[in-house]
């Protein structure tokens, strides 16, 4: 019986700048750790390559002069509302600054006790003692400095209202911060409102239109197209960008699903074998201590092979061994408990007891998040993630 299943390596990768070909780069580098660490290749193998480095190899940047136009032309450049941004210094500050840049007043509108993906501002135990209702009640930044004080994010030692406020009026804009947990909040204070949550953007932009909003955009409509020569995305616009330089961000990759496939075409005709092949951003996991939830991204996989559609469709071994063979031991429960996989259908198991407590979510989800966990986000240098053996079972020798 062989005893090691899934196997999960990260790949180094030579530094990549634009106009790089980032196929033929992953495919290189991943031949080459076949050679060093003796690997041997197998169908159904997974090569993933983050979406950082595909957005670099393109050259998928813009600048806040670029940005700000765009908001500018879009939004008449007057007061502008802007609801629900999460707090980050990475994410959100630069294009933050580049709607200040490209408008007069902002009505800036933070959602609380956290942001859409679990940064807090105030501890929610806080919001109990000061008799706070995060879901009617809209909050001044003195009505809330007056209740909770200056509060430091515990990971930035950032205090996020001050932080936001002064990227605003360093751009000459006035500023106005009000705390809430209703978009349409914003209806009372102008015409014009960007929505820069990710994951509820549809409903906020529904939200406000039947609020009487008459101008409603989300980040995905602005930089869908280019400004000045700028990169942009169509799909997602700003969505998924990262703070490049004081002056510059990039934007998340196009023709991802392209990529993954030139990937597996050339490492599948190197190795004779089905190799699949996707991009991947952040992973989709919720830190148990911080409470942050890691997708920052429209989505963990923005391109990948068809052999990764799909979800899992797997038995639980511990049910199997509990219940229906409960009475078996040994090398007959073994037995019995393989004879029963290799028995599964295709069809799905999705509300079958057999399958309690697996995780029906996308495959594309789950092993983007796995590669995510698996390259960090630091100084590791290894963008590229190969895994053998996702799709073993208790079965396969």
């Amino acid at each position: 019986m062989r005893t090691i299943g899934t196997v999960v390596r990260g790949v180094r990768a030579p530094i990549i700048r634009e106009g790089d070909d980032i196929a033929e780069i992953t495919a290189r580098s991943v031949m080459a750790a076949w050679k060093e660490a003796g690997i041997t290749p197998c169908d159904k193998d997974i090569v993933a390559v983050t979406e950082s480095i595909v957005a670099r190899a393109q050259g998928n940047y813009a600048t806040v002069d670029q940005i700000a136009k765009d908001v500018r032309t879009k939004t008449g450049g007057g007061t502008v509302g802007i609801a629900f941004p999460i707090l980050s210094r990475n994410r959100f500050s630069i294009l933050l600054k580049s709607m200040a840049r490209g408008c007069s007043k902002i009505v800036l509108l933070l959602s609380y006790p956290s942001d859409e993906v679990g940064n807090h501002l105030v501890d929610i135990d806080l919001l109990d003692e000061a008799g706070v209702n995060p879901y009617t009640d809209v909050l001044t930044s003195e009505q809330f400095r007056e209740k909770f004080g200056k509060i430091l994010h515990p990971f930035t030692g950032v205090d996020y209202i001050d932080f936001y406020r002064e990227i605003i009026e360093a751009e000459g804009t006035e500023a106005e911060i009000i705390l809430g947990n209703r978009v349409q909040t914003l209806a009372d204070y102008t015409d014009t409102v960007i929505t820069c949550d990710i994951h509820t953007r549809a409903r906020s932009k529904r939200l406000l239109k039947a609020a009487g909003v008459k101008t409603v955009l989300g980040m995905d409509d602005i930089l869908s197209e280019s400004v000045d020569g700028s990169g942009f995305n169509a799909e997602y616009g700003l969505l998924g960008s990262n703070k490049a330089t004081e002056e510059t961000v990039k934007l998340f990759p196009s023709g991802c699903t392209e990529v993954a496939e030139k990937i597996s075409e050339i490492l599948s005709r190197e190795s004779g074998r089905n190799i699949e092949a996707m991009v991947y951003g952040d992973g989709a996991f919720k830190d148990p201590v911080g409470k942050i939830w890691e997708l920052a991204d429209p989505v963990v996989s923005p391109g990948y092979t068809s052999g990764l559609v799909g979800t899992p469709n797997e038995l639980k071994l511990k049910y199997l061994a509990d219940n229906d063979f409960g009475d078996l031991s040994g090398d007959e429960l073994k037995k019995a408990i393989e004879d029963r996989i290799r028995s599964k259908t295709s069809e799905s198991l999705v509300g079958n007891m057999v399958s309690e407590g697996t995780t029906p979510r996308r495959l594309t989800d789950l092993i983007g998040s796995l590669c995510d966990l698996t390259s960090g986000s630091g100084d590791k240098g290894t963008p590229i993630v190969y895994i053998q053996g996702y799709f073993d079972n208790y079965t396969n020798e």
